[in-house]
């Protein structure tokens, strides 16, 4: 029995944290503790922008980058992504309780803290009940639309602080914006000079020197150029707003108090941010992913996701996800287990305890800065270009959300671009494509081909028309091949189409339809057959299927329309089906056809003026 509790521990460490315990060995806890360095480096500044961005004080920026981390990091599936404090998560948090009460203060703090722990849980939820699948219904395009709109409001919040003046006494990006304008006059030249050598600094040594911790020290700079400022007669640096006092450099273990009646206020709230915030930790882990060639688990995903908010809301940590700004870098440093994490926010524990008093000497200005720096990195014009010149649908998703980030409420903007995308792709199923098809009698071996990619004779000048080869079609039998879905959003489209197709001056009475990429249909697409069925055979035709996929006979046999419709009515190949259809079409009308499409129609005497088509018993004239 001892002999195999070894076995059992491993089996059940591998079950509670993830397969990545059997790779731990002392190689892997160097790289990992060497990458959890740079992790702690990197966040140090951002935590304190992003929680000031957030309407929080500074430190619980840095809590957020400590327990919400090593907890995400060790429940979670993916062994890479760092979790903490986002920009996006933060402009979300404080967009939606300012409105309630007054940022910074102690009542904006417990709301925060209560809505983090409602997030963790319903993150939770959403992996423990393996719904995960619910992140895929956020389009790529809205959620660019909706980084592309935060990144303008993470300007827009950091005017105040950038120039120096005093915070505007309304929210909303136009009443600050207003506001900017109307204090102008009153900016301040060293906020502004603190500003220009943090964002010259950290843009500088992102363009020569990538790998490094820019923002960190564009940071330093800006405070060494203050406190030297400062000391000199040269300069004077009058209530230029410092960072302050950090009071505790842990996080402390505290249960949030609010009034119950603000619960059901803030539930609402909760549910958005959560949307948010894993639409963010899938995205980010699937792009890290991407690169180490780990493949993710999103329900266990969003259950580290989710207890790392739980349990950080009891630790004075707002809501928090997986932070793309520290997850590629962590990646990039050779992190191979999820305790880089772990060493990411131990560290950067033991940073805070030691630079707590120079923490304090930040300037406002700086870290405004800061955010205007990441905020030109997630408006990514080059992405902007490209979405426009690959798929205009999309690009104009994407500008709604943007559109709607900065000018409503943020929750309202990421579902209206939701809305939008899934209606979007509600409107491309709706419309399948059906297609003519027919035989290339121009090419030796008659190719299978579309005829719709043909220009028809009426569109064609006498000049064009003898220089482009026109695909002639049978006059009896109308070769269509059906793509998509025919559930109840699309009939209308495919009825519109079968009705024209039998209302044309000289109609083609019996219809071939090619259901190979016919994927789907429900009882509103079997009942349309039906209704084609009783159509054809009322107009002297008949209706023929090629190869129906098995979902598509499984319901035809429930609904009955398999013994409707013969099962001499379905074939598995074209040449089958070409060859017994031709039996039943009007051999009067054959007599005088001049197309000849078909191999068949060697065997029907033609008018004398007719020119037989150029084909062989040796070609393969029903070639797909």
């Amino acid at each position: 029995m001892s002999a195999l509790r070894p076995g059992v521990k491993q089996h059940f460490s591998e079950r509670l944290f993830g397969s990545w315990v059997r790779e731990l060995s002392a190689r892997t806890l160097r790289a990992d503790a060497m990458a959890g360095l740079l992790g702690a480096v990197l966040v140090l500044p951002q935590g304190i922008a992003f929680a000031t961005l957030a309407g929080l004080p500074p430190e619980y920026g840095l809590y957020t980058a400590i327990v919400p981390c090593i907890i995400a990091a060790l429940f979670g599936s993916s062994w890479h992504v760092m979790s903490g404090p986002t920009n996006a998560n933060s402009l979300a948090l404080f967009a939606m309780l300012s409105p309630l009460t007054t940022a910074f203060s102690p009542a904006y703090i417990q709301m925060a803290l209560v809505v983090t722990v409602m997030v963790g849980v319903m993150q939770w939820l959403i992996g423990t009940l393996r719904l995960g699948t619910l992140a895929n219904f956020i389009s790529p395009a809205a959620l660019f639309g909706f980084t592309s709109g935060a990144a303008v409001l993470i300007a827009v919040y950091a005017l105040p602080d950038l120039l120096g003046i005093g915070s505007a006494g309304e929210h909303g990006a136009g009443a600050l914006l207003l506001h900017v304008a109307k204090q102008w006059a009153g900016a301040q030249p060293s906020a502004l000079a603190v500003a220009a050598v943090t964002i010259v600094v950290a843009l500088v040594l992102r363009r020569w020197r990538p790998h490094w911790p820019y923002m960190l020290v564009g940071l330093v700079s800006a405070t060494m150029f203050a406190w030297v400022a400062g000391q000199t007669d040269a300069f004077t640096f009058p209530s230029l707003r410092l960072v302050g006092a950090i009071a505790v450099p842990w996080p402390r273990f505290s249960v949030p108090q609010i009034s119950w009646a603000s619960v059901s206020e803030l539930f609402g709230l909760a549910f958005v941010l959560t949307i948010v915030a894993l639409g963010q930790s899938i995205s980010i882990a699937k792009a890290v992913a991407a690169r180490s060639g780990q493949r993710i688990d999103a329900n266990r995903e969003f259950r580290g996701q989710g207890l790392s908010n739980i349990v950080g809301g009891f630790f004075s940590s707002y809501v928090s996800c997986g932070s793309m700004n520290r997850s590629m870098p962590n990646l990039q440093a050779g992190a191979r287990t999820p305790l880089a994490s772990v060493f990411s926010a131990l560290l950067l524990l033991a940073l805070v305890a030691v630079s707590a008093p120079l923490l304090a000497q930040i300037p406002m200005a700086a870290l405004a800065a800061l955010l205007l720096v990441v905020a030109i990195s997630l408006l990514d014009i080059p992405r902007w270009r490209q979405l426009l010149r690959l798929s205009r649908t999309e690009f104009f998703v994407a500008l709604a959300t943007m559109l709607a980030t900065v000018t409503i409420r943020l929750e309202i903007a990421i579902l209206l671009g939701t809305l939008l995308s899934l209606m979007s792709f509600l409107y491309r199923t709706s419309h399948p494509a059906m297609r003519t098809m027919g035989f290339d009698s121009t090419s030796a071996d008659r190719q299978f081909v579309v005829l719709d990619d043909v220009p028809s004779a009426a569109a064609l000048t006498p000049a064009a028309k003898r220089g482009v080869p026109l695909l002639p079609e049978c006059p009896q039998l109308k070769l269509l091949r059906m793509e998509g879905e025919v559930y109840f959003g699309a009939t209308q489209h495919v009825a519109d189409t079968l009705h024209a197709l039998r209302h044309v001056p000289h109609p083609q009475k019996h219809l071939l339809v090619m259901g190979k990429s016919m994927n789907f249909i429900d009882l509103a697409g079997a009942e349309l057959w039906e209704d084609e069925l009783k159509a054809r055979r009322a107009m002297g035709g008949d209706l023929y299927f090629h190869r129906p996929r098995p979902e598509v006979i499984n319901l035809w046999k429930t609904t009955g329309f398999t013994r409707v419709l013969g099962p001499e009515h379905q074939f598995l190949d074209k040449r089958t089906a070409i060859a017994t259809i031709f039996h039943k079409l009007d051999a009067g009308i054959c007599r005088h056809c001049m197309a000849r499409v078909f191999w068949e129609c060697q065997s029907v005497p033609g008018p004398e003026t007719a020119e037989p088509a150029k084909n062989s018993a040796n070609e393969k004239p029903h070639r797909a």
